[in-house]
């Protein structure tokens, strides 16, 4: 693997062969080629915290069991562990209208007085922070007082329709393959004229059939349902013991047709945790790591059915958001289980093969299908604005919000088929350096399950340190083989990307550390692509096809020998390349296209680089459409008039 040059090359480049090949100029001179951008050490880690995990542990979340009915022993409880900063329950046990016997030397869990209903005059607990507390019952009569129409139908399909069946509309061109294949019905799509007399619920079969009763499918649904498991939020709800917000508050509007689910006991119908959001959170995450070319519009879908809850009026962003936390938890732990390789391997390829069978894709042109089209879920920009909205309701922080994020165990496997190019431990990197802040009410669980941004995960790293080395396999096929990282990468490390697959950055990048191109394709899709190092080709294509000129920070450097760069001209500046020091061109290739439908006319003259700088020559210049390149290099451009 190259890394550093032990020290610069010195190569005398003929001024006669120059001159053929290229064309003259005025820097024709011996070329001393600057050495690629210093090694910045090893790679930056996200430790395992030395603390409990949840994904060790999941077994415990279970209630009517007297050795996992506290905070400590019980993993479900314990994660949602931030609510008690916010309330304290009457009793920390779980125990709303349940007992459990004595057992292995726990204590019996006796039945608690908590009665569910707030201000009836009993000791129903205590408001630690009334601050948050009234922001987030307020947040409920808000939402409800200005639900509109489409809101109010939304929340009431979300409430009554299988959660499975609601996520998987996030598949977006490929819902009705998806619907088909795994025999997935709902008897419920809109609110009956009755609603307000007879409790509606799903006559369908939430995420389908499976086993070997759907052999194209069942594997996928036998997937989807097994990450479910231990996934309950009855143990939390029994904790925490905290009352839905149409309790806390008359103000609350629930929505008309939904009072006849409104629970009879208030001691066993807790609002905290919330268990719609969570399994929502669970099918959506299972389902995009069946179909990970899915994955941002899909995981806002499950994000979204839990705001449908605050709509409804059943919960509050509380709730909601501990519903995320718990539900991303709850997936990690049955991902990450060694019974469950074969699962979750026969569910990934079994949605892929049936999938592009019924949509008459192949692997290479699968992952554009699945982004083509409109709908809910096609505005990137909406689907990330709405994920960090719905992260925290917009609460205010509560604690310090400069604490180093962690990364809780097994968490990684999250973003497994997502980022399949990764390892693990890189992968823990990306959810660490794209964590939200700290300080947030309840998501700062020792772990750091609450700070898990996954959506801006699925955009790849956040930041580099060290040296990150990225090695893309295209023979692998999909992700492996091309990706885009959206994210705005700051930073002092160096980025180093090997292997033949393709890579776009996107962001608004600021990483110091440099960039070093040994094989395959970087692209430069935004102005500021490569950040504020030296770029240096070894091997490989640079592409810049960014909407205006692709503005190099530092120095640019491309050996001779299979190297690359490409400009997708699209007219003005756009598609070309501005180095702020010196561009070194020992050789390789200039390759021009017009893929935007602008193009030059014959005898035109563009400048296709700029530099502060400009020494060597390309060995070959191509410009798509164009049999007759005439290139001169001056001080600091480069200017090629073209002609047939």
């Amino acid at each position: 693997m190259h890394l550093v040059p032990s020290r610069p090359l010195i190569l005398a480049i003929s001024i006669a062969a120059a001159l053929s090949a290229c064309g003259g100029s005025s820097n024709d001179q011996a070329l001393v080629i600057p050495a690629a951008p210093a090694d910045q050490g090893a790679a930056d880690v996200a430790p395992v915290p030395a603390v409990t995990a949840f994904v060790d542990t999941v077994a415990t979340n279970q209630r009517g069991d007297a050795r996992y009915a506290t905070l400590d022993t019980n993993a479900g409880v314990r994660v949602l562990g931030g609510m008690l900063q916010i309330w304290k329950p009457l009793t920390e046990i779980v125990d709303a209208g349940q007992t459990a016997p004595a057992v292995a030397g726990f204590p019996a869990v006796v039945t608690s007085a908590w009665t569910g209903v707030p201000n009836d005059g009993t000791n129903g607990g205590t408001i630690v922070n009334q601050a948050v507390h009234a922001a987030n019952i307020d947040y409920v009569v808000r939402a409800t007082a200005n639900r509109t129409p489409e809101q109010a139908l939304a929340a009431y399909l979300d409430d009554r329709r299988n959660k499975g069946y609601s996520v998987s509309d996030a598949m977006g061109p490929l819902t009705t393959a998806w619907r088909a294949a795994a025999q997935q019905t709902t008897t419920i799509t809109s609110i009956p004229a009755d609603a307000t007399t007879v409790l509606y619920n799903d006559g369908g079969n939430n995420n389908g059939v499976g086993g070997s009763a759907n052999p194209s499918f069942g594997a996928v649904v036998d997937f989807v349902n097994m990450v479910g498991a231990n996934g309950s939020t009855e143990p939390a709800k029994r904790f925490y013991k905290y009352a839905r917000p149409y309790r806390w508050s008359s103000a609350v509007q629930v929505l008309p047709a939904l009072n006849p689910a409104k629970s009879p006991t208030p001691t066993t119908d807790g609002g905290f945790t919330s268990g719609h959001s969570a399994e929502g959170v669970r099918n959506a995450l299972a389902m995009a790591y069946a179909v990970p070319e899915r994955f941002q519009e899909i995981i806002s879908r499950g994000l979204e059915l839990g705001e449908s809850r605050i709509l409804a009026g059943m919960h509050s962003p509380l709730d909601v958001l501990s519903g995320r936390i718990h539900g991303e938890a709850v997936v990690a732990a049955n991902l990450v289980d060694p019974a469950n390789a074969a699962k979750k391997a026969a569910g990934y390829a079994q949605a892929h093969s049936t999938l592009m069978a019924a949509t008459s894709t192949t692997p290479t042109t699968f992952t554009a299908f699945a982004q083509s089209g409109s709908d809910r879920f096609s505005d990137y920009a909406t689907n990330k604005a709405n994920y960090l909205r719905r992260m925290t309701y917009g609460f205010a922080p509560i604690a310090p919000t400069n604490v180093a994020a962690s990364v809780p165990k097994g968490a990684e496997v999250l973003l497994e088929t997502r980022l399949p190019y990764l390892s693990d431990a890189q992968r823990r990197v990306v959810l660490k350096t794209t964590a939200v802040a700290s300080g947030y009410p309840v998501m700062d669980d020792p772990e750091g399950w609450g700070r898990l941004n996954l959506f801006a995960a699925a955009d790849g790293y956040g930041a580099f340190t060290g040296n990150v080395v990225l090695v893309m396999d295209a023979a692998k096929g999909g992700f492996n083989a091309a990706d885009r990282w959206r994210n705005d990468i700051g930073g002092t490390g160096k980025l180093v990307k090997q292997g033949s697959g393709a890579l776009k950055l996107a962001g608004n990048n600021s990483w110091t550390g440099g960039t070093e191109l040994a094989a395959g394709t970087l692209e430069g899709v935004s102005s500021t692509a490569f950040g504020a190092g030296d770029v240096y080709v070894g091997g490989g294509t640079l592409i810049a096809n960014a909407p205006a000129s692709l503005k190099l920070a530092g120095k640019y450097t491309q050996l001779a020998g299979a190297t690359t760069l490409e400009l997708n001209a699209l007219g003005g500046d756009r598609g070309t390349m501005t180095v702020a020091g010196t561009a070194t061109i020992a050789g390789g290739t200039l390759h021009i296209k017009f893929p935007g439908g602008y193009k030059p006319k014959s005898g035109d003259s563009l400048i296709a680089l700029s530099a502060g700088s400009l020494k060597g020559h390309f060995t070959t210049i191509t410009v798509d459409g164009f049999a007759n390149v005439a290139p001169v290099y001056g001080a600091t451009t480069l200017t090629l008039t073209v002609s047939n």
